[in-house]
């Protein structure tokens, strides 16, 4: 029996990360500009959306630098995190700076002492990850350009069910436990690369179905969404769509790049979807 979880199985899914020594040298005096000489540097490989992520501590404090080369294609997502930053400081990290150097795009972040989240059931991480969630969900949308949940999943329902999906509050929608990081503080949800408006219980759903990738039953991770008070509003309609959805999308995300993890979500979302469709008999 392969006991590997799903949040395990994503640290096998790594793009090509430059290292710190390989930047060029205009953008580590700008960085060092920021933080002080440092005199160690850990590098991180989890994470899929950035050209480089890693820890540098210096004298007197430590910070989190992700960043993309200036011109690379997924770049509006790293401006896009910087322009949110300071609306999400409940519930985030704060960012320090942003700077433009040697051709890379860059940000620093505050860094966080935690781990990812453990979404296993009994795990006393879900507790934290649900206190986060109802902060995130009491904070207003900020006013600048987003996405609408309908526009990202559009394609995967018809228009009617789209619509039981949309709203204006602000959501992060990639609740994968690498970006939930529990603290002697809370959780905080990092990465904040595709902020999207739409119903407040979206949030909470994307969650449960990272809760049922890691073992939990669609009743169980249903009742610990329930805890947090954005979900209490979600029409029995609208979860019945988010599972409809998230089924297509992940069957579509695992057919082009199978990577296990990635199988693993489709299989939760199915099963999800089954759940609903046996519950209300259709």
């Amino acid at each position: 029996m392969n006991t590997t979880s799903t949040a395990q199985a994503m640290l096998q899914d790594v793009r090509d990360r430059t290292s710190w020594f390989d930047l060029p040298a205009a953008a580590r005096t700008a960085v060092e500009a920021e933080t002080g000489p440092a005199h160690k540097i850990d590098m991180i490989s989890a994470g899929l959306n950035s050209g480089i992520a890693a820890i540098l501590h210096t004298r007197d404090t430590s910070v989190f630098v992700k960043g993309l080369p200036a011109r690379h294609r997924r770049i509006a997502t790293q401006h896009r995190e910087a322009a949110l930053a300071s609306h999400v400081t409940d519930v985030a990290p704060a960012l320090r700076w942003h700077i433009e150097a040697g051709g890379w795009d860059l940000l620093g972040f505050e860094h966080l002492v935690g781990a990812p989240a453990d979404l296993s059931p009994g795990s006393l991480d879900l507790t934290a990850l649900a206190d986060a969630l109802t902060l995130l969900g009491r904070i207003p949308a900020p006013d600048i350009p987003l996405a609408r949940i309908e526009q990202r999943w559009a394609g995967h329902a018809d228009e009617q069910d789209l619509a039981l999906l949309t709203g204006d509050r602000l959501l992060h929608t990639d609740l994968n436990p690498h970006n939930i990081l529990v603290t002697p503080a809370g959780a905080r949800i990092v990465d904040w690369a595709w902020p999207t408006l739409g119903a407040a219980w979206i949030d909470p759903a994307c969650a449960a179905l990272w809760l049922i990738a890691e073992g939990h039953t669609p009743t169980s991770a249903e009742i610990w969404a329930a805890t947090i008070p954005t979900w209490q509003n979600a029409p029995i309609s609208g979860i019945d769509t988010f599972t409809t959805v998230n089924t297509r999308l992940w069957e579509q995300i695992a057919h082009d790049d199978p990577q296990p993890w990635k199988q693993r979500l489709h299989q939760a979302a199915l099963t999800w979807h089954q759940h609903r469709q046996d519950a209300t008999g259709h």
